[in-house]
């Protein structure tokens, strides 16, 4: 059967490096929320919470924002590390 989590029950892999390239630019998660309503993504901090821990399915459209917000590639949000 098909198991759409990762090893560690996680619902996206992306999300630990989310929360990394956050910390690194010392903003919050409203504050990246902020960023990201601000090129038109309908996203709030509970959200950006759900996502670092791994709570939340990330979507195609809401990568390519974080893309742009973090200026990096979706290749390197999805690579794991």
């Amino acid at each position: 059967m098909f198991n759409n989590r990762t090893s560690d029950g996680r619902n996206n892999i992306c999300g630990v490096k989310i929360a990394r390239l956050r910390k690194n630019l010392k903003i919050s998660q409203r504050q990246l929320a902020d960023n990201l309503q601000m090129i038109n993504l309908d996203i709030d901090k509970n959200a950006i919470q759900r996502i670092e821990s791994g709570q939340r399915f990330v979507t195609d459209i809401e990568l390519i924002a974080l893309a742009k917000v973090f200026n990096t590639t979706i290749a390197e949000l999805l690579k794991n590390d």
